[in-house]
């Protein structure tokens, strides 16, 4: 202990004291227990929430029943509950406490006055207001535990626990105000605390699941509130879209104090690394709120030592590790005291019958209320008018004995508001024709003044009238208003939020007239944000923001060419930032409005077709999109433009096709003629140009040209960096296509350095989990493993089959290449079981997907040959290595080095055989094939690989002086290309025949 004063310990018949407290005020008697521990009190708590029918005077006297003293927390929150009149607490404190003073302390933590009646407490000392030090000062003097001849100290409990209550938590963003008329949900705050708090790290995520309207975003905010002393970040995100999530996710970073720039992704990843690791703070909490499609965002939900809060009326959050908790409507008790609170006019019964009407709906109890409190009509009359009304809206059911829907009941609302504040009407009506859910203001601001509505055009330029407006708009509870961050957001505006019933009921209450001239303006709101080139990383927060609302706005059904142009360029953005399923869906949605306002054959359709076959392509239906592009060519001949750019570039989507079902020579024939195209009629220069030699070099490389594709990708490098930013996607993109070269080449060491900058890069700019980050982290992770690093890259392959699968699923082609990747470094770590479980599991899905003679499904079984070797099947390792052999031969052509490598590896399975002629013969072969092979060459590790095994099966014929002279150019071809040291040269010098694993790439 330090400073001046004395501290006493109670004395031993006072050694105990029960805080009651409404559970409103937790952490100020979490706090106040803190406090009093130190000083050598035994502390209890009795959470104040007695039952309505209990008198208040009973209720008291039950708190006498507990040993000790009894400190009250008073405050609004505890003399209100039920609620109570001021009558009746003068009454019950004359009755029990008066008697019974020295029992009772009571400690002040809100501005509201008390009832006359508190005087009857033995003491009482106000804290709210103060500082922590001088909060506990007076806290300590009123249960006499402090004997203090001088007042000033520096320290008086020694070390802190507990958080002060009137302090925030260090880092805290976007969290709703909190509802001062919060009522009921004890029973459910005290779940959720349990089980975050009970949880293990990594695993504290509860989802709380309800119906519109029950009050789960209320829920979520009051325990955000009330256990806010438990962290030190709270962050609160809305997450009904993806873009939104990841953008709210990404400007923690600056909060946190993170080292990063100001790129997307790059802050995206550091507060995911963050997070996880507890750095720079360990107790966290963040709240996605509106999370209704789990399967698009479950990648993006926080992991590590803190807690994850999600609200969702999605029940499929259950098959996503995540404990789900049930917000029903009120109870009976909950929704009277909840209406009499939000409208203390209402008498018990009234409240009574107006719960029993809106089926005790929390969202709907709320807004009614909150305007019958300032309205001259009845509850009776409000219910009467709801049982007359004969033109019931479609909608939803809020009380089962009342033929009455949400619509009919929220029209009334709206009516009063027209009365009083017409403009928040209207900009209702307007907000009406985004998405449900976050409405950033800033998207209204970019609608043209003269496309507004008339009547909306001085609220957008009038900021007193606009302030009006969204002020009677919370105050009703018709909205929810988060104000910007002016650190992070220097230019926002700050985001209305507008819940899907209300959104629902405000459109359907228009006419067609009204719909229209409303959607018009958002939709040129929408085009005015577009910014134009979604390629750019910097501009896709803005993107995020935009997409969302084309399907609301009724842009895919505009004929207005700018807003044509917007949706490609939505389209283009989710398919650089790897949404491709978000893709899908929305160039789907495009298709149907399209073909219905334009037709089959209107060139906007030729577009459209190009974007879903990119789509489509990336999640590898490659079947489907080469109908698709054949069906352009095709349409495109007739209307003679064969030899335009528009069908250059579907004859490019053509080649990948091809590329994708394994016909390489006529993806090549397709790469070239695009590249001759592009020269011809757009120059050397342009990106597009720069994107087919690109994917000529793609071609290429699968055809096993390694060293022609080497040139060609240096060669796109080396334009891409001058022509466009070094963090430029595609600039990127050709860094990993340039060390892909380098290591199908065996130059490891200059493709793993090139690689290792390159992730580095790919993770700042596109984020940890973009499919082009994942694949260049897959190469990084190859380079590794060739480097002989074979832990490090089996825990980099383990970590991203756990990513990808998450981001895009186990079918996806990129999760089929690492799935493989990962499952013979597993056989190489000894792990046949799960080996053989991943690798039968690709074998399977790349037969379904490609067929049995793609030559993926061939490789992939020429692995699981090496799988059944080393489990010692011999015998089926032989039979199936055989078929491979013949297979791919058939696939690829005799020389091609997928063939050669099944041929080592089947030279091995004739020599374990016994069959030693035969292997030989092969090895002699594969030897010459692979030397004379120009995507080769005679110093590549496969071809000194192929001499390796050439010199054992020669040496098992007794052949020793070819055997040695193999032997020894094998090794000196691998000192020289590898050095003395590597994996490959130490293995071959102590004989151990090598093998070769199938690797597909990248198409």
């Amino acid at each position: 202990m330090q400073g001046s004063a004395q501290v006493t310990a109670p004395r031993a018949e006072e050694q105990r004291i029960t805080i009651s407290h409404a559970g409103y005020n937790r952490a100020w008697a979490v706090w106040i227990a803190d406090r009093l521990e130190g000083y050598g009190w035994q502390v209890s708590f009795q959470r104040w929430d007695p039952p309505i029918e209990t008198p208040l005077a009973e209720a008291l006297s039950d708190l006498l029943l507990v040993e000790g003293r009894i400190l009250v927390v008073l405050s609004d929150w505890y003399f209100k509950l039920g609620p109570r009149t001021d009558q009746e607490w003068n009454e019950a404190l004359r009755t029990v406490v008066a008697p019974h003073s020295r029992r009772f302390a009571a400690v002040s933590v809100s501005t509201s006055p008390m009832p006359t009646a508190s005087a009857a407490f033995g003491g009482t000392t106000e804290l709210w207001g103060l500082g922590a030090r001088e909060a506990e000062r007076r806290l300590v003097r009123l249960v006499g535990a402090f004997d203090a001849h001088d007042p000033s100290l520096d320290t008086l409990a020694g070390v802190r626990g507990a958080r002060f209550p009137m302090e925030l938590p260090r880092v805290w963003g976007g969290v709703p105000r909190r509802n001062a008329r919060f009522t009921g949900r004890e029973r459910l705050l005290q779940e959720i605390h349990d089980q975050l708090q009970g949880a293990e790290p990594g695993a504290g995520v509860v989802t709380l699941l309800g119906l519109s309207g029950v009050g789960k975003t209320q829920a979520a905010a009051e325990y955000t509130h009330r256990f806010a002393s438990s962290y030190d970040v709270v962050w609160w995100v809305a997450a009904d879209q993806r873009g939104t999530l990841r953008q709210g996710l990404a400007e923690l970073a600056p909060a946190l104090g993170l080292s990063t720039g100001h790129e997307y992704g790059e802050r995206l990843r550091a507060v995911g690394d963050a997070l996880r690791r507890g750095d720079p703070h360990v107790r966290w909490l963040v709240v996605l709120d509106g999370a209704d499609r789990p399967e698009t965002i479950d990648d993006l939900v926080p992991s590590g030592p803190g807690h994850v809060l999600i609200t969702s009326q999605n029940r499929d959050w259950d098959a996503y590790n995540t404990h789900l908790l049930s917000v029903p409507v009120y109870q009976r008790e909950e929704s009277v005291a909840f209406v009499r609170r939000r409208a203390p006019r209402i008498g018990r019964s009234d409240a009574d019958l107006l719960a029993e009407t809106l089926g005790d709906l929390p969202l709907a109890l709320d807004q009614t209320a909150g305007w019958l409190n300032d309205s001259t009509m009845t509850v009776q009359e409000y219910v009467a008018m709801l049982r007359d009304d004969q033109d019931i809206e479609v909608g939803l059911r809020v009380a089962a004995d009342f033929d009455t829907s949400y619509p009919t009941a929220f029209s009334i609302l709206l009516n009063r508001l027209r009365e009083t504040v017409p403009e928040a009407v209207e900009l209702l009506r307007l907000c009406a024709f985004f998405a449900p859910g976050a409405i950033p203001v800033q998207l209204l601001r970019e609608i043209p003044a003269e496309r507004l509505p008339e009547q909306l055009v001085g609220l957008m330029s009038d900021p007193l009238r606009w302030n009006a407006a969204t002020n009677r708009l919370v105050q009703y509870s018709v909205i929810q208003w988060d104000p910007p961050n002016a650190e992070d957001e220097p230019h926002a505006a700050g985001t209305i939020h507008l819940h899907r019933m209300v959104h629902q009921t405000v459109r359907s209450g228009m006419s067609e007239t009204d719909r229209e001239i409303f959607s018009r303006a958002v939709r040129h709101g929408l085009s005015a944000a577009d910014p134009g080139t979604p390629t750019d990383t910097r501009n896709w927060p803005a993107y995020a923001r935009i997409v969302p609302h084309l399907d609301s706005s009724g842009a895919l059904h505009s004929r207005h060419t700018r807003v044509h142009r917007l949706i490609y360029h939505c389209l283009h953005y989710l398919y650089v930032a790897g949404e491709y399923t978000a893709g899908i869906h929305l160039v789907e949605r495009a298709e149907r409005a399209w073909r219905e306002l334009f037709g089959e054959e209107h060139p906007l359709m030729s577009d459209l077709a190009s974007y879903h076959a990119s789509m489509l392509r990336a999640v590898g239906e490659y079947a489907r999109t080469e109908r698709i592009n054949r069906g352009l060519l095709a349409r495109m001949a007739a209307e003679g433009r064969a030899e335009s750019l528009g069908a250059l570039r579907v004859l490019e989507g053509l080649a990948a096709d091809l590329r994708g079902l394994g016909r390489y020579q006529e993806a090549l024939d397709a790469s070239e003629r695009v590249l001759a195209g592009n020269l011809d009629l757009i120059g050397e220069e342009d990106f597009r140009t720069l994107n087919a030699r690109s994917n000529l070099a793609v071609t290429l490389r699968l055809l096993g040209e390694y060293r022609t594709a080497l040139a060609e990708d240096r060669r796109t490098l080396q334009a891409r960096r001058e022509l466009m930013r070094a963090r430029n996607s595609a600039t990127l993109s050709s860094e990993t296509a340039y060390a892909l070269d380098l290591r199908l080449l065996g130059r490891y060491s200059e493709a793993q350095s090139l690689q290792e900058q390159s992730v580095e890069v790919h993770r700042a700019v596109l984020g940890v989990d973009h499919p082009q980050t994942l694949s260049a982290e897959l190469n990084l992770a190859l380079c590794l493993l060739r480097a002989g690093e074979r832990p490090l890259a089996h825990d980099r392959l383990a970590d991203l089959l756990e990513r990808v699968e998450r981001v895009l699923g186990e079918r996806s082609p990129l999760t089929q290449q690492i799935a493989t990747c990962y499952s013979f470094v597993l056989r190489a770590h000894g792990r046949l079981d799960l080996a053989r479980t991943l690798g039968e599991r690709t074998v399977r899905q790349y037969r379904q997907a490609l067929g049995p003679d793609h030559p993926y499904t061939i490789g992939t079984l020429a692995n699981h040959a090496l799988v059944l070797r080393a489990a010692g099947e011999r015998e089926e390792a032989l039979d199936l290595n055989e078929q491979c052999l013949t297979r791919m031969t058939e696939a690829v052509g005799p020389n091609h080095p997928w063939r050669l490598g099944i041929a080592l590896n089947l030279s091995a399975d004739r020599n374990i055989a016994g069959d030693v002629e035969s292997a030989a013969e092969l090895s002699r072969d594969t030897a010459r094939r692979a030397a004379n092979n120009r995507g080769l060459g005679r110093e590549h590790p496969l071809t000194l690989s192929c001499k390796v095994a050439l010199a054992t099966d020669l040496r098992n014929l007794r052949q020793r002086a070819e055997a040695d002279k193999a032997e020894e150019d094998a090794l000196s071809g691998l000192i020289s290309t590898l050095g003395s040291q590597h994996v490959h040269t130490v293995s071959a010098r102590a004989r151990v025949r090598p093998f070769w694993d199938f690797e597909p790439l990248i198409t």
